[in-house]
């Protein structure tokens, strides 16, 4: 059973994988981690 799971999660990492090289996703991904990183910058008064 173990091993059956296994399977399953590399084949569902592959396929994140896979879509995160995709410039399209990319783009995607830069904006989310950079409004992120703004939002744990300290908030100045």
């Amino acid at each position: 059973m173990k091993l059956m799971r296994t399977a399953a999660m590399i084949g569902i990492a592959k396929k994140v994988y896979d879509e995160a090289q995709k410039p399209e996703n990319q783009a995607k991904i830069q904006v989310a981690v950079q409004r992120l990183r703004d939002r744990k910058q300290p908030r100045r008064h």
